[in-house]
C-alpha cells in the first residue's frame, strides 16, 4: 500500500491517469469520511473508480455504488475430484442452452422466494414498476463481464463459479436516484460533485431513505439471482454426473453501500467493485477467463476499511480491446490451457484474457488484505456476446 495523496491510499500498480483524477475528485467530496482506498484491480469507472472504497458521513451516492447494484460472485465446491474435457463440454453446452445470457430473459415469469414478500416491493417506486420484468430476469446471467466457469481447485475439488448481479433492476434504481441526487446537489450549490458524477443523497431526506430501501432489495434480488443460476447449474451437473454432491456455497456482493463503523463512528461505506474482507469473511476474487480465480479469507485490514479487490481489473477499455487485440492470439491463450470456450468472434475480445490485469500480481498486492484459501484453474467458460452488464 502507498499514499497517492494525503487521503488516497493505493494498493494497485500503474494506476491509469483518469482513475487517478477520479480518486482525487473523490478525496475532496464534502461528505467523505477517512481515506479513499483503491484496490489492486482499480481502474476508471463512472464518477468513482471501479475497485474503489470510500465512506460518506451521513450520505449515500448512487454512482458510488454503480448501476449493477449487488453485482457479485457465487462459487460452489462439488464433491467431484476429477472431470474430463468431454464432460466439461457437455456441461458448457447445456448451460448455454438453458440459461438466458446477455439481454435474454426467461419467456415465462419465474417463481422465487424473493417475490414472496410483496409488501416489500410495494413500498418501492422503481422496483415495484420493474417487478414484471424482474420476474423474468431472475436466474439470468447478463452480459459484459458476467460469466460462469467450471474450475479445478487446489483443494482437489471441481468447482463452478458465477459472476452476475441485479440485472436491469439495479440499473433502473441507480439511474432514478442519481437523477434525484443531482437535483438535490444542484439545489444546494454542490456543483462540483454534480460535474464529477459524485452527487449524493443526505441521510434523513426522503430520497436517501427511498434509495437505501430499493438498494437493499436489489442486493437481495442479485443474491437470489445467483442462487437461482447456481440451482440451474447443479441440475445440469446432476444430469451429466449422477454421483455428484455440492459441498459448500459462497455468495458475496461487490457493488453496494452499507452502514459500518470506521474512524470511531458509523459511516456509509461504498464498495464499487470491491469485496468485503472483514476478519475471517470468505470471499471470491476472479481472474480473467484465461487465468486463475481465488477463494480468500479476509484479514480485516482497517486501513482498507476491511475490503479487497473484486477481480483482476481491466487494463484495457472494451473498445480498445476489440480494436487492438488479436482473436487468434486470445484463442491460443485459452486453447493452450485446454479451456472449453466460445471465444470465436471479434466482438468477444472486450472480455479477452489480455484485456485484464495479471491476477497473480493483483493477489500479490493485497497480501495484507486477504489470505488465499483455494486457487481455482478454469476448465470451461460461459460468456455472453458483447453487451452491457444487465
Amino acid at each position: 500500500m502507498e499514499k497517492l495523496a494525503e487521503n488516497i491510499l493505493v494498493w494497485c500498480k500503474n494506476l491509469e491517469p483518469f482513475a487517478r483524477q477520479q480518486a482525487e475528485n473523490l478525496s475532496k467530496h464534502p461528505c467523505l469520511a477517512g481515506n479513499v482506498c483503491l484496490m489492486p484491480d482499480a481502474h476508471s469507472g463512472y464518477g468513482m473508480p471501479i475497485g474503489g472504497v470510500a465512506a460518506l458521513d451521513n450520505a449515500v451516492s448512487p454512482n458510488m455504488v454503480g448501476v449493477d447494484i449487488g453485482c457479485g460472485m457465487l462459487a460452489v465446491q462439488t464433491s467431484l475430484k476429477e472431470i474430463d474435457t468431454e464432460t466439461v463440454k457437455r456441461l458448457v453446452d447445456k448451460i448455454y442452452e438453458r440459461i438466458p445470457l446477455g439481454f435474454a430473459h426467461h419467456e415465462q415469469p419465474q417463481e422465487n422466494p424473493i417475490f414472496l414478500d410483496m409488501e416489500r416491493w410495494e413500498k418501492t417506486e422503481v422496483c415495484r414498476r420493474e417487478l414484471v420484468s424482474a420476474r423474468r430476469q431472475i436466474g439470468t446471467l447478463g452480459g459484459g463481464n458476467h460469466f460462469i466457469e467450471i474450475q479445478r481447485g487446489s483443494d482437489g475439488h471441481i468447482w463452478f463459479m458465477i459472476h452476475s448481479g441485479s440485472r436491469n433492476l439495479g440499473k433502473k434504481v441507480a439511474e432514478h436516484y442519481n437523477k434525484k441526487a443531482v437535483k438535490l446537489c444542484s439545489l444546494f450549490k454542490q456543483d462540483e460533485v454534480v460535474k464529477q458524477d459524485l452527487a449524493f443523497l443526505p441521510i434523513g431526506t426522503r430520497e436517501a431513505g427511498a434509495y437505501i430501501l430499493e438498494m437493499k432489495l436489489c442486493l437481495d434480488f442479485a443474491f437470489a439471482n445467483r442462487k437461482a443460476l447456481a440451482q440451474a447449474i447443479k441440475d445440469i451437473f446432476r444430469e451429466e454426473i449422477k454421483s455428484v454432491d455440492f459441498v459448500q456455497q459462497i455468495n458475496i456482493h461487490h457493488n453496494y453501500s452499507a452502514l459500518e463503523e470506521h474512524f470511531g463512528k458509523k459511516v456509509w461505506v461504498h464498495r464499487k467493485g470491491a469485496t468485503l474482507a472483514s476478519q475471517n469473511t470468505v470471499g471470491i476474487i476472479p481472474g480473467s477467463q484465461g487465468s486463475s480465480s481465488y477463494i480468500v479469507q479476509g484479514l480485516g485490514n482497517e486501513t482498507a476499511m476491511q475490503s479487497c479487490s473484486h477481480g483482476a481489473g481491466r487494463c484495457m477499455s472494451r473498445s480498445k480491446a476489440m480494436k487492438e487485440l488479436s482473436l487468434a492470439h486470445e484463442q491460443d491463450i485459452l486453447n493452450r490451457q485446454g479451456i472449453v470456450h466460445r471465444m470465436n468472434e471479434q466482438a468477444l475480445l472486450d472480455e479477452a484474457p489480455s484485456a485484464y490485469k495479471n491476477i497473480d500480481e493483483v493477489m500479490d498486492c493485497q497480501k495484507d488484505l486477504v489470505r488465499i484459501l483455494v486457487k481455482l484453474t478454469p476448465l470451461g467458460v460461459v460468456k455472453a456476446l458483447n453487451e452491457k452488464n444487465f
